[in-house]
């Protein structure tokens, strides 16, 4: 009699990566990407800037020509009955201001990993755009490991 072994596969995970930015700036990252309840592809990219302690943002960028985000809207998070709206800092982006595209949408990301005391998953809603972006567990362990994780 024959043995069969059923795998599961893990899920994908994504891994912060740390790098000096075009000034030289260090600079640690995760980057995803997540799908909305209507099936939009999002990038989602937290960083932080400088050394552990440095600013920490939050980057949500839509397909150009697919979307157009107005400033400023805040980012709506829940975690089960907590409630987070996330300021939008996009247009204090110097790479972002200019943007004639408006694809791209950038939060102060410090509020939300400030509270956060579990890797529980969350859910993303920015008004007049999407409804609902799920981020699962392990980007959200992620997240939480950037404050203090080692610049490039």
């Amino acid at each position: 009699m024959g043995l069969v072994l059923a795998m599961t596969p893990a899920p994908a995970l994504a891994k912060l990566h740390a790098h000096p930015d075009g000034n030289g700036t260090p600079v640690v990252r995760s980057l995803e990407s997540l799908r909305d309840l209507d099936d939009q592809s999002w990038q989602v990219v937290a960083y932080r800037e400088g050394p552990p302690g440095g600013p920490l943002r939050l980057r949500i960028v839509g397909y150009p020509g697919k979307v157009r985000l107005d400033h400023p809207t805040a980012l709506e998070v829940r975690s089960g009955r907590l409630l987070w709206d996330l300021e939008d800092v996009t247009l204090s982006s110097a790479a972002l201001a200019g943007d004639t595209r408006s694809a791209a949408a950038e939060f102060d990301l410090a509020p939300l990993l400030a509270d956060l005391e579990q890797n529980r998953p969350l859910r993303l809603r920015l008004p007049r755009v999407f409804s609902e972006l799920a981020v699962p567990p392990y980007v959200v362990a992620e997240w939480r490991s950037l404050p203090d994780a080692p610049a490039a």
